[in-house]
This record gives C-alpha cells, structure tokens and sequence, in this order.
C-alpha cells in the first residue's frame, strides 16, 4: 500500500467508492506513516484506538455519499475538537479539552472524514518557521534541520510526508500559503468569513481563516467544498449558497486578465524568485491569459499595519488566559493579580509575550490614535488597491514567499527578519481576499518555491480553476527520500 503515498486524496476518494480500499486499511496506512515518523514532530496528539473505531464503524455502512468517505485527516491543533485534546501549540493550553466541536472540523466529519490527530503550529499561530510551539520544532520533510515554515508548520510538513492525505490550517498573515510554499504543496486562504471561525483558538479575529492544505488543486477544490459554508455561530460568515468547487473546477483560462504588481519586486529578492516569477508569467501568457502591469501603491505599509493590527487583536484576544477559567495556572504569587502574572510569564512563550505587549501598547491610552486607528486606515487603503486593481484584472500574479525553506534556528534571534516571511502574503489577509499557493518549481539546493495567485473576495472558483491550469503546465514533481523513516 505504499503507493498511497503517492496518490492524491481525489484518487484515495475513488478507491474507497469502489471497494478496493476499506476505511479500516487507509487509517492504518496512515497511522503506520505517523508512527514512522516521529522524527518530524508533526504532531501533538493522536487519538489511533478512536480513529480504527470510526473507521471500522464506516465500513459498516451500505452507501455514503459524503464527499470525504472514511478519510483518515489530521487537522491543526488551533481547531477546538470535542473530548480531543486542543493545545493551540502553547503551554497555557497543554491540557485543555473542548466540549465542543469546531464548525469546520465538524463539517469535515460530516462529509465522513475521521480524525487521525491534531498537528503541531506555532504557539497561537504566531510564527513564520513552527519554531515557537511550545512542543519543539516541526522539521520540514525534505530535508532535515530545515523549518516547513509557519504557523500551520505541522499541517504543511504531515501533507508533504503523506502522514494525514490532506489537511486543514489557518491563515492570519501567510500561514497557510508561506508553509505550503516551503514544502511543494497547494495551500489556500478564504475570502474572509467563507468558513466559520467558530472553535478556532483566536488569534486576530479580523484576519484568521481556515483552509485546505493538499497535494494538488483538485484536492484542494474539494477540501474547500466540504469546509466552507455559512455558520449563524460566526457573526461574520458570509451567508451565501455553498459552491461545488470540485464539480466546477476547469482549466480553460484564455482571455482572463492577470495583474503583476510591481511593487511585489523587492530590494535583494533571489534571482530564482523573480526567475520563478516570470516562468509563472509565461505560462499565463503561453495558456491564452492577458498579462498587465498593475500598482497596488500602498504594499510597503502593508507588513507594518498587519504587526500593529494582529498583535492589538492577539492582546485582546488572549486575555482569557489567565489561570482562572481553564488551562494552565501558576502556583506563584500572593495573591490574585501575582497568579495572573505568573501564569501568564510561565505559560506563554517568548514570541507571544512579544506581541501581547506590542498590542497593548498600541491599545494603550494615548498611542491608540497614533498607532491603531492609524494601521485601520492604512488597511483601507490597501485593500482601496485590491479593489482598484479587481476592476481592469481577474486576477493577480506574485511569488508566494521571499526565499526557500531556511534551516530552523537560522532567524530565531531576528524578529524582523522573520516577519519579512511574510511580506508577499500580510496584504491578502489585511484586504480579505483569497489566495492560493502552488509549487512551482525549485531553487539551487532543490527546495521548493510556490507562486501565489489573488482573487477578489469569493472568487474561489476563478483562482483554482487559473491555479489548476498553471498546475499542469508546470508539473512540479515532489521527490522526498523518507529520510525520517
């Protein structure tokens, strides 16, 4: 069975449909790659003995039309699953275990999914590189001592390494494209509000969004189907009737506008990053698409509104955590305001601190005007950019990170040069608009580099259908030696 290694979910799906694989078989095939590769730290909990019960439970029924039938799927441990174990990679939440569901895991397990176990992310989503979490780095697959990028690390490196056949994380800045991007994988953001946020540990409420994480477009097209939809539990999904992306999905894309901004050609950007950048344009041109220079003048403010923004939001957002309610709690202090500060100090890591005092600060009496309510204009503007551009282009065209997977420890002690991961990604999320990212080829040590395509909101089906067009002219072949094995 270890070409299920090599075959996509949508191939997966068929052999279940016509008997030739049974539930039962596919979650031990998985579960035997889990087990072989612990070396990665993909994962934070497994939950084996229920898997093999839902799978045997599966097989008993007569005819299942779901779109994910009897899957075995490991999905980011920022989605809260019920009786399951939900840590958001952070000590303050070691422990936790929700009464309740996610919307978009439960939507998973409707469509007959079952859950393998919850993958490793930087603490709270907030990392590059998945160096944060307080259960240790993930390792990127294809080559050991190098990060799979961040935050959905864990996501990005049990896809690559056929661990789980297709998953699910989240993007708040690029953490789910730049990961992607860094293993050779497809990984696409939502328009904001497309899948429900309900039972995701919260980040930056205003730019958080769930997504699929797969090996090719199609995989991806379908993923997206079973996870999207409108959840009156969120009070900002967008209440619209579901699409069939999958059903829908097309390769025809002559006559179609695409954009190249150019303010995405940065100072000192790699040579086989802008090399990439117009191999992916000629394949555009060469498939019947019309290319256009386009400016989208407010970028640059881009990153540092998203580190204003995010972090402002994380403040707010992470003050449930103080030793009282649930999760961790400090045996330090006198008294009540002492326990709150050591909890805190104990429970959070580094890079957490770092952005709670940079969002309080910004929050803070006096500073508000000059630095909050300032990045909430700015963000305006930049997505004012996005709109102007939507209007002469259908889509737009950028590299989906800076460079390659760089080796883990290599940025740690630079917080900027790690927020610069991000700055082909931050402006999406800022604007609320979906992206994909799809490999597309590979740099000089033979690591892979993704190109990113943008949409106006809701047009999901024009970026994968212009995403599954590039797909197969490119070809992009990914080649691990199961090194960790």
């Amino acid at each position: 069975m270890n070409d299920l290694n090599d075959i996509s979910l949508s191939e997966i799906i068929k052999l279940v449909k016509s008997k030739k694989i049974s539930s039962v078989e596919l979650a031990n095939h998985f579960i035997n790659n889990i087990k072989k590769g612990k070396k990665l730290n993909s994962f934070i909990t497994t939950c084996f003995d229920q898997t093999i019960k839902d799978s045997k439970n599966f097989d008993k029924k007569q005819n299942f039309d779901g779109l994910l039938p009897g899957i075995p799927i490991a999905v980011k441990d920022l989605f809260c699953t019920k009786n399951i174990k939900t840590t958001a990679g952070s000590k303050i939440l070691e422990n936790f275990v929700p009464t309740y569901e996610s919307t978009v895991t439960n939507n998973l397990w409707e469509e007959g999914a079952i859950l393998l176990g919850k993958l490793n992310c930087d603490e709270f989503a907030m990392g590059s590189s998945n160096e944060t979490s307080f259960f240790g780095n993930v390792i990127n697959p294809l080559e050991n001592n190098f990060v799979p990028g961040g935050s959905s690390g864990g996501s990005a490196t049990a896809l690559a390494a056929s661990l789980t056949p297709a998953t699910i994380g989240t993007d708040t800045g690029g953490s789910i494209r730049q990961p992607a991007s860094f293993t050779g994988t497809v990984g696409l953001k939502p328009t904001y509000g497309l899948c429900s946020r309900w039972g995701i540990v919260a980040f930056a409420s205003s730019l958080d969004q769930a997504g699929p994480m797969t090996k090719n477009v199609e995989d991806c097209a379908l993923m997206l189907e079973a996870i999207s939809g409108y959840d009156k539990k969120d009070s900002t999904s967008i209440n619209r009737k579901k699409e069939n992306y999958s059903k829908n999905l097309k390769r025809t894309i002559k006559g179609i506008k695409i954009g190249i901004p150019k303010e995405y050609r940065v100072d000192n950007m790699p040579k086989e990053i802008d090399q990439l950048w117009k191999n992916g344009i000629d394949i555009l041109k060469k498939s019947g698409a019309k290319i256009i220079d386009i400016s989208l003048p407010h970028t640059k403010y881009a990153l540092p509104t998203y580190y204003i923004v995010a972090p402002a939001e994380a403040s707010s957002n992470l003050a449930r955590y103080d030793g009282i309610k649930y999760g961790y709690r400090s045996k330090k202090g006198n008294n009540l305001i002492e326990m709150y500060e050591h909890t805190r100090a104990e429970g959070f890591g580094d890079e957490v601190k770092r952005r709670v005092l940079i969002g309080t600060y910004v929050l803070s009496s006096g500073y508000y005007d000059a630095y909050y309510l300032k990045a909430q204009k700015v963000r305006k503007l930049i997505k004012g950019d996005f709109d102007n551009s939507f209007r002469e282009v259908d889509a737009i065209l950028t590299p989906s990170t800076p460079s390659s997977a760089f080796k883990i420890g290599e940025k740690a002690n630079d917080p900027i040069s790690m927020y610069l991961n991000d700055i082909f990604t931050v402006p999406v999320n800022l604007a609320g608009l979906p992206a994909i990212s799809i490999p597309a080829g590979k740099d000089h040590k033979g690591h892979p580099l993704g190109l990113q395509l943008i949409t106006k909101a809701l047009d999901e089906q024009k970026i994968l259908n212009i995403a599954f067009a590039m797909e197969k002219e490119i070809d992009f072949k990914q080649s691990l030696n199961r090194w960790w094995e």
